[in-house]
C-alpha cells in the first residue's frame, strides 16, 4: 500500500510489520541453496552483462577507425613516401588527437562502469524461506522474486501471490492501463509493479528474458545521434564531396600544366587536400563529451546517453514533481484532527492498524506508523492498494472485540462530497504547504466498485513535508537562464502551489488542478498548461499529454520523477531525469540519473552541456574557415595555373597554432550562454565570410609576392609571404573568436602569436618548415594586406550578426 495522496508510487522499502507485529510466513518459501548451486553449476544465471559503456575494443576501433582518419592515413603514406617528413606531421597530429580521444572516453567508461554499479537495481529473492536483496546478475531459474510498487521485473516469469498486484506493460505493449495479475499469469520482464504486491517464480533468464535488452539499450554508453554530431556529419560528408575534384585539378594543374616533378606535385597537392578536411572536431566534440561525463560523474550523476548534456542545455522548460524533487523523501506526522466528536484514542489506533498492514510503508504511510503504534489484538483481513486512478487505499480488520470494520485513507477532494465541511478546512491546511489525508470508514466491502462512495469521515492526517534546502537555489538557477519550471504533482494543487510558493517559484499563487483542464482540445490544453506553473491532481497519462502539449509548441522539455507512473512521461520528454533512490522503472528510461538524489545537480549538467554546445559552436568556426580558404586556395590556383603556395608544414604548422591548441583550450572553457538550435547555419553564416576573405588575402599576397620576388628559387620567398599573411589573418579570425576576453583568452592568442615568431626567429625551425622571410618591403605589404583582412573581417562580423541573428 501507498501514499494514497500522491500519484508517485515510490519504491519498495525492506521490512515492514504486520498487524501484529510480526511478519506472516511466506507462502512460497524459493529456492534451497543447493538448488541455487545446481542452477548456478548449469549455467541457469541471470548473467547478462550491463553496459554501461562501450568495451576497449570498440573505444579504440570507434577512434581510430574513421573515414577521415582513413583519408588523412593515405595522405599521410604518400608524404612518407615522397618525403620529406616535415611535410608528413599532419598524421603525427592526428595520432595525438586519436590518442585523445580514447584516452578520454576510457576514464569517462571507468567513471560510467563504477556508476551504473551504484545506481543498478538489486531485487528481493527468496531462498531458505528469507527475503534477500541480491545482484541482478546473482538471480537463478526458478528464484521467487518478491515484487512491490515501483519494483522492476527483471525476468520473466509466472505469478504465485499476488496482493493487488497491478502492472505496467506500457514499455512493452503500448497500453498505459495498468494490467492486474493474479496467480498463474505471466511476468514480462520490462514490465514495472505500481500498485500492491506479490511474488513470481522466474522462468527465463539472462539472454533468453526480454529484460536482457531493455537492461542494456537504458545503460548503454552511447553516441546516438544530436543536432550537434548531425550538423557536423554534414558538413564532412560536403566537404568529402569537395576533396576529389579538388585533389584531380590540383595533380594535373602541378604535373601537366606547370609540369613539377612528380614528388614536388604530389606534395602541392596533398598541401591542398589536408587542410579541407576538418579533421579534429568529430573528435573535439566527442573529447568535449567525454569530459563533461567525466566531470558530472564526480558529483554522482551518471548520464547514460552522452548527447543528454547536450540535449538538457537545450531544454527551455522543465517539468518537476514536487515530492523527491523539491521535497525530502521523509515526512513527519503533524497531527490528527478527529471529525464529528470521533474518539482521537480510536482513530490512531486505527491508524496504528493501518500503517502495520502495509509490509512496505512509504514516506508518508511511515510516518503514520511511526507515530501510532499497531495496536494489540487487530487482525488485518483484507487490503485494496493504492491506485493512481482511485487516490485512496483500503484496509479491512478484526478488532479485539470480534467487530469488524472497513477503512479507507486518501485524498479528502476524491474521498468526500462536495460541499463537505471537511474540505474547507482541508484548503486551509493545503494552503500552508500541508499534505492532509482523510481517514474515513467504509460503508461498503472493499471490492465493491463503490466503496469510495456515502463513507464516514474519521479524522483529517495531517503530514509536513520536507523542503530540499538546495531546491530554492535551483529553481532562482533556472529562472535566471530563462527556463520555465513547471511544477506537476499528484498531490492537492493548493498544497502544491503552497510548498512551490516557499521556494520561490513565480506562479505558485495560481495553482491549476489537473481535472480542470481542457480536454479534447489539444490546443487549449497546451495554452493552459504554457499559462500556468504548478498543476495538481495530475494522473500518469495526463503528465504525458502534458509533456507532448509543450512539445506540441516548439518547447523542449526535461521531465523529472521518481515514481514508475513518471515513466511514460519520461519517455516521451526530450530529456528524462530520474532520481537515483526512485524507481528502477524511472532509472531504466531516464538519460540521466542524479545518484544523489539530489535536484540540485542539475544545473550543473544544463551549464555542462552549455559549455559543450557553445564552445563547439565556437571553435568549428575555425575549423570551417580553414576549409573555407582551403577550397578557396586550391580553386584559385588552379584557375590561375600557378604553383600552389604552400607544404603540408606549412599549413600544420598554422593549424596548430590557429586552431588544433587554441580549440583545445576554447572548448573546455566555461560558457553558460543558451544553446540555440541550427548548428550547421550558425557556424557557416560565419566561417564562410571569415574563409573567404582569410583566403583571398593569402592568394592576394601570394601574387604580389610572385611579382616581387623572381627567378628559379624563388618560390620559398613567395610561399613564406603568403604564409605570414595567411597566419596573422587566421589569428585575427582567431581573436575575434576567443571574445569576450578574459586573461587566459588573451594570454592564449598572444602564446600562439609568439610561437610563429619563435618559429621565424629560429634558424632550425625556419629550415624545417621551410620558412624564411626575405627583404623588408614584402613582409611589410604582407603584413598591411593582413592588416586589411582583419579590417574587413570586423566589419564582415558585425555585419552577419546584424544581417543573420542567432
Amino acid at each position: 500500500m501507498t501514499d494514497p495522496a500522491r500519484t508517485e508510487v515510490e519504491e519498495p522499502e525492506p521490512g515492514g510489520r504486520s498487524p501484529g507485529g510480526t511478519a506472516p510466513e511466506p507462502a512460497h518459501r524459493g529456492l534451497t541453496s543447493a538448488e541455487v548451486a545446481e542452477r548456478v553449476a548449469r549455467g541457469e544465471v541471470n548473467d547478462v552483462p550491463v553496459r554501461s559503456s562501450r568495451s576497449v575494443a570498440e573505444i579504440v576501433r570507434a577512434n581510430v577507425f574513421t573515414r577521415f582518419n582513413a583519408i588523412i592515413g593515405v595522405l599521410f603514406v604518400i608524404i612518407l613516401i615522397v618525403g620529406p617528413i616535415q611535410d608528413g606531421l599532419f598524421g603525427f597530429v592526428i595520432l595525438a588527437n586519436t590518442g585523445i580521444g580514447i584516452i578520454q572516453e576510457l576514464r569517462a567508461k571507468k567513471t560510467l562502469d563504477s556508476l551504473a554499479v551504484v545506481g543498478e537495481a538489486r531485487p528481493t529473492v527468496r531462498r531458505d524461506g528469507t527475503a534477500t536483496e541480491i545482484p541482478t546478475s546473482e538471480v537463478v531459474l526458478g528464484d521467487v522474486l518478491e515484487l512491490g510498487p515501483g519494483g522492476k521485473v527483471i525476468v520473466d516469469g509466472e505469478v504465485v501471490e499476488s496482493d493487488g498486484l497491478e502492472v505496467d506493460e506500457s514499455l512493452l505493449t503500448g497500453e498505459a492501463d495498468p494490467v492486474v495479475k493474479k496467480p498463474g499469469d505471466r511476468m514480462m520482464s520490462g514490465s514495472f509493479a505500481v500498485a500492491g504486491g506479490g511474488a513470481f517464480t522466474a522462468t527465463k533468464v539472462g539472454r533468453e528474458a526480454y529484460a536482457a535488452r531493455l537492461a542494456e539499450e537504458a545503460s548503454r554508453f552511447t553516441l546516438v545521434d544530436s543536432e550537434l554530431r548531425t550538423g557536423i556529419s554534414r558538413i564532412l560528408k560536403y566537404v568529402t564531396w569537395m576533396m576529389v575534384p579538388t585533389a584531380l585539378g590540383l595533380i594535373c594543374s602541378h604535373l601537366l600544366t606547370l609540369g613539377l616533378p612528380a614528388d614536388a606535385a604530389v606534395r602541392r597537392m596533398v598541401a591542398g587536400i589536408v587542410p579541407m578536411i576538418p579533421e579534429g572536431l568529430v573528435l573535439l566534440t566527442s573529447v568535449a563529451f567525454a569530459i563533461g561525463v567525466v566531470r558530472l560523474g564526480r558529483k554522482q550523476c551518471l548520464v547514460q546517453e552522452l548527447p543528454a548534456i547536450e540535449g538538457l542545455a537545450r531544454v527551455d522548460v522543465v517539468c518537476l514533481d514536487k515530492t523527491g524533487t523539491l521535497t525530502e523523501g521523509g515526512m513527519d506526522l503533524g497531527e490528527v484532527r478527529a471529525l464529528d466528536g470521533g474518539d482521537p484514542a480510536r482513530t490512531k489506533e486505527v491508524l496504528g492498524a493501518f500503517g502495520a498492514s502495509d509490509p512496505r510503508p512509504n514516506a508518508s504511510l511511515k510516518a503514520v506508523a511511526d507515530a501510532c503504534p499497531p495496536p494489540d489484538g487487530w487482525r488485518c483481513t483484507g487490503t485494496l492498494p493504492f491506485s493512481s486512478a482511485r487516490k485512496y487505499s483500503g484496509a479491512a480488520f478484526e478488532e479485539p472485540g470480534g467487530e469488524r470494520s472497513g477503512w479507507l485513507l486518501g485524498a479528502p477532494d476524491v474521498l468526500l462530497a462536495d460541499g463537505d465541511p471537511a474540505l474547507a478546512e482541508t484548503g486551509r491546511l493545503n494552503a500552508r504547504g500541508l499534505r492532509v489525508l482523510l481517514l474515513a470508514r467504509a460503508a461498503r466491502p472493499l471490492d465493491h466498485p463503490d466503496v469510495a462512495r456515502e463513507v464516514v469521515p474519521a479524522a483529517l492526517v495531517v503530514l509536513e513535508q520536507r523542503l530540499r534546502p538546495d531546491a530554492s537555489d535551483t529553481l532562482r538557477y533556472f529562472a535566471e537562464q530563462g527556463v520555465q519550471a513547471k511544477v506537476i504533482s499528484g498531490d492537492n494543487a493548493v498544497s502544491v502551489g503552497a510548498v512551490a510558493g516557499k521556494l520561490g517559484l513565480p506562479g505558485a499563487d495560481d495553482p491549476v488542478d489537473a481535472r480542470e483542464l481542457p480536454h479534447g482540445d489539444a490546443d487549449a490544453m497546451a495554452r493552459a498548461i504554457e499559462r500556468g506553473a504548478v498543476f495538481g491532481r495530475v494522473t500518469p497519462q495526463q503528465k504525458r499529454e502534458m509533456v507532448g502539449a509543450l512539445q506540441s509548441r516548439g518547447h523542449h522539455v526535461a521531465m523529472t520523477g521518481d515514481g514508475v507512473n513518471d515513466v511514460l512521461a519520461l519517455k516521451d520528454a526530450d530529456i528524462g531525469v530520474a532520481m537515483g533512490a526512485g524507481s528502477a522503472a524511472t532509472r531504466a528510461v531516464a538519460q540521466i540519473v542524479l545518484l544523489n538524489n539530489s535536484f540540485a545537480t542539475l544545473p550543473s549538467v544544463v551549464a555542462e552541456g552549455r559549455r559543450v554546445i557553445g564552445n563547439i559552436t565556437r571553435v568549428a568556426t575555425l575549423f570551417l574557415t580553414k576549409t573555407v580558404y582551403s577550397v578557396l586556395l586550391a580553386v584559385l590556383v588552379a584557375c590561375w595555373q600557378i604553383p600552389y603556395p604552400y607544404l603540408p608544414r606549412h599549413l600544420t604548422l598554422l593549424s596548430t597554432l590557429t586552431i588544433g591548441v587554441p580549440a583545445f583550450f576554447l572548448a573546455l572553457a566555461p560558457n553558460k550562454e543558451r544553446a540555440r538550435p541550427h548548428f550547421v547555419r550558425r557556424v557557416m553564416r560565419y566561417a564562410v565570410p571569415s574563409g573567404l576573405i582569410t583566403g583571398l588575402a593569402a592568394f592576394a599576397t601570394y601574387l604580389l609576392a610572385r611579382a616581387h620576388y623572381t627567378g628559379p628559387d624563388a618560390l620559398p620567398a613567395q610561399t613564406s609571404a603568403a604564409t605570414l599573411t595567411l597566419f596573422l589573418t587566421a589569428l585575427w579570425v582567431l581573436a575575434i573568436i576567443a571574445r569576450p576576453y578574459t586573461w587566459w583568452r588573451i594570454a592564449l592568442v598572444l602564446a600562439m602569436a609568439v610561437g610563429f615568431l619563435i618559429v621565424l626567429a629560429t634558424p632550425w625551425l625556419q629550415r624545417f618548415f621551410d620558412l624564411r622571410l626575405v627583404g623588408t618591403v614584402m613582409p611589410w605589404a604582407a603584413v598591411a594586406v593582413a592588416a586589411v583582412a582583419a579590417v574587413l573581417l570586423e566589419v564582415a562580423w558585425r555585419w552577419v550578426g546584424r544581417r543573420f541573428p542567432a
